[in-house]
């Protein structure tokens, strides 16, 4: 555990006792010296409320968390090119974490701090299969440290916080739970899915993407992604974030395991229609050509229609990875996502054509 998180954590331990319950593209330098700006932050007001153990997070990390202000960037059904905007926090000493969608497609990035600061960034690594990149920046002030990445993987009904930026409102705090984990999210306009993404109550809006959802200690949860409405928010998983975040900044890239396969889990109907015992596991309906999977996996052979919706018969249907129980697809995509690297070989427990099998698989990259 790093220092910086041995304070927080004493501090916030101190401070919340009371609480029950509870572009694409890159920037050219500008040179060492910030560009300063004014900040609601060091108002000082007389008569202020004690606040809560929220407060006291708050005041504990939000040095740490930027505002994000991408210019360059190219509306996907106008084509006019204006500026967006996001968050982002601290990772090291000169990194800084963001989403991908936050900064993809755009030419030049700049950040802001909570004390008024600004300063240039370079992009030195994305990632869009798990929505997240790297800038690289210019100036740090003295009171940001970096923020830990929770070592826990968080559980349903715990509380969390949402720092950022939403609709550009500087330093907006927003509180709820964790509402579900292991969730595999479609971003808009994707041909992929997001793995083990953190669903929350707290509310996030445009402009949150990016920011860190964190837990009474202070430690970042996961990374805000994008919001369902209805008090649905999402956020990828810590867990994921410290897989991927040093390889972009090693690399500049991350490498996901990749079966080829197309999958659906297997619910009631599914599992009537090929006379399984139970509904449980992952079906394959199609093996990608030229993919980890051919020659290894059996897609669905046909399918048949129930009240209208086509449904998938005779293919595999995984029910275990490694000895890992695979229930339904969001338990595949995690394995894979935290489990597992390209080039690795997994056994996979199987159900084919009314028998338990077992297969190899070396899995392949996206």
């Amino acid at each position: 555990m790093n220092d910086s998180r041995v304070d927080r954590r004493r501090f916030l331990a101190a401070a919340g006792a009371g609480l029950l319950g509870a572009v694409a593209g890159c920037a050219e330098p500008r040179g060492d010296d910030p560009i300063e700006g004014g900040s609601v932050h060091e108002i000082d007001r007389e008569n202020v409320a004690d606040g809560s153990a929220y407060t006291d997070v708050y005041e504990t990390i939000i040095d740490s968390v930027t505002m994000v202000r991408v210019l360059g960037v190219s509306d996907p059904i106008t084509g006019d090119v204006g500026r967006g905007q996001g968050s982002g926090f601290l990772f090291d000493e000169n990194h800084v974490v963001t989403n991908d969608h936050v900064v993809a497609g755009g030419e030049d990035a700049d950040l802001q701090y909570i004390n008024g600061d600004w300063t240039s960034t370079r992009l030195v690594g994305t990632d869009p299969h798990s929505d997240l990149a790297v800038l690289e920046v210019d100036h740090v002030p003295e009171s940001a440290s970096p923020l830990s990445l929770a070592e826990e993987r968080p559980v349903v009904g715990q509380q969390v916080l949402a720092v950022g930026n939403p609709y550009g409102l500087e330093g907006t705090l927003t509180e709820g739970i964790v509402s579900g984990v292991n969730r595999t999210v479609n971003p808009p306009g994707r041909q992929f899915s997001l793995p083990n993404v953190v669903q929350t109550d707290a509310a996030v809006n445009p402009g949150n993407s990016g920011g860190p959802l964190v837990d009474l200690d202070g430690d970042v949860v996961g990374v805000v992604n994008a919001t369902g409405g209805d008090n649905i928010g999402f956020a990828i998983s810590a867990a994921l974030t410290a897989r991927v975040v040093p390889s972009l900044i090693e690399d500049g890239e991350y490498r996901h395991s990749f079966m080829g396969i197309g999958l659906t889990s297997v619910d009631r109907i599914i599992a009537q229609e090929n006379d399984l015992e139970r509904a449980t596991g992952v079906m394959v309906t199609e093996v990608f050509s030229g993919e980890a999977a051919e020659g290894v996996l059996e897609g669905a052979d046909s399918t048949v229609r129930r009240s209208g919706e086509p449904i998938p018969v005779g293919g595999d249907v995984i029910l275990e990875m490694d000895g890992e129980p695979i229930p339904d697809r969001h338990a595949l995509s995690t394995f894979l996502a935290l489990e597992t690297s390209p080039g690795e070989t997994i056994d996979l427990r199987l159900w084919r054509d009314g028998t338990e099998t077992t297969e190899e698989l070396t899995l392949g990259s996206r």
